[in-house]
């Protein structure tokens, strides 16, 4: 029974791979605490990697709270299948798609009232059977804190180019953000840098910036901590409105601080200088495993942007 067990964990294994090699950088976006907005850095990095021309799928793990979808719009799409096997993600655009447990709850309102080992098999499965295709950008939302979910992906795929962890400014918040952090250093997975999002609310009467949640604590957490800052994202009230409805927030037709500012990160991402993507920890920072540099790098990393 035990090697039955095995053999079949090593299938699945093996269908991961051949999925995940066929995508060029595989991101999971962290929180220490819940509430500060990972899943809207998430939905809208994907929205402006994709109008850059990138092929971005996103995952959303978060199988108690999977809110990825509805703030695609696409909360009413089925899942389909071409064969009966193999899951086709949804398309919310041409050359991005997702895929969330949400497609599979007949009820909205019902509970996931999952043990580990459910999670860590639904996890896999999103992996090793959905369709993902030939993507440059596979986005996968975590849930908060450094549990299955984080550990399952972390296990799942080894060649995890890195983390995206998104915090407030409030204590709290950096308190359980540098969990993040050194949870991402003991799996040995680079960390991208850090969003500060919620940095604060620009008066809408007299354009006074309020901050709401403190001010400059995740620029000292990476300080600190020796990680990028990718940037920080104001609140704004329409953004709230926006994501209920399901729109796309970073193509309003007019320019808005908070999309500017995540536009500016999704550039670094894909760009920039400030992010690492070697899974040798000891390189971050330095301009020797950055994006720009990936074409002359010597290392051995398997997330070399190509």
């Amino acid at each position: 029974m035990a090697d039955e067990v095995r053999d079949e964990y090593e299938e699945v294994n093996k269908k991961i791979r051949a999925r995940m090699d066929k995508i060029g950088r595989k991101i999971m976006i962290m929180s220490g605490k819940g509430g500060v907005g990972k899943t809207t850095v998430t939905v809208n990095l994907a929205y402006e990697l994709a109008k850059m021309g990138c092929k971005v799928g996103v995952l959303d793990t978060d199988l108690h709270g999977p809110n990825v979808a509805k703030m695609f719009g696409v909360e009413d799409k089925s899942l389909s299948s071409r064969d009966g096997v193999t899951i086709l993600p949804v398309k919310v655009r041409e050359n991005l798609v997702v895929m969330s447990l949400s497609f599979a709850l007949e009820d909205p309102d019902a509970p996931v009232i999952w043990r580990g080992s459910l999670k860590m098999s639904a996890i896999r499965q999103f992996l090793s059977d959905v369709e993902w295709g030939e993507l440059d950008y596979l986005l996968i939302d975590t849930p908060p804190g450094t549990g299955d979910e984080q550990l399952t992906v972390c296990q799942a795929i080894p060649e995890l180019t890195g983390t995206i962890i998104v915090t407030t400014p409030q204590p709290v918040a950096i308190l359980d953000a540098r969990k993040s952090v050194n949870f991402s250093r003991k799996m040995g997975v680079a960390i991208i840098g850090v969003i500060e999002n919620m940095s604060y609310l620009r008066c809408p009467g007299c354009g006074e910036e309020i901050p709401i949640f403190g001010k400059g604590g995740g620029r000292k957490m990476c300080s600190e901590m020796h990680v990028p800052l990718l940037g920080e994202v104001p609140m704004e009230i329409d953004l709230r409105s926006a994501e209920d409805e399901g729109k796309d927030w970073m193509d309003e037709g007019i320019s808005h601080p908070s999309a500017e500012a995540l536009k500016a990160i999704a550039n670094e991402i894909n760009n920039g200088t400030a992010c690492s993507t070697s899974r040798d920890t000891s390189f971050l920072g330095t301009p020797s495993c950055s994006p720009s540099a990936c074409a002359s790098c010597t290392s051995n990393c398997p997330s070399r942007k190509k």
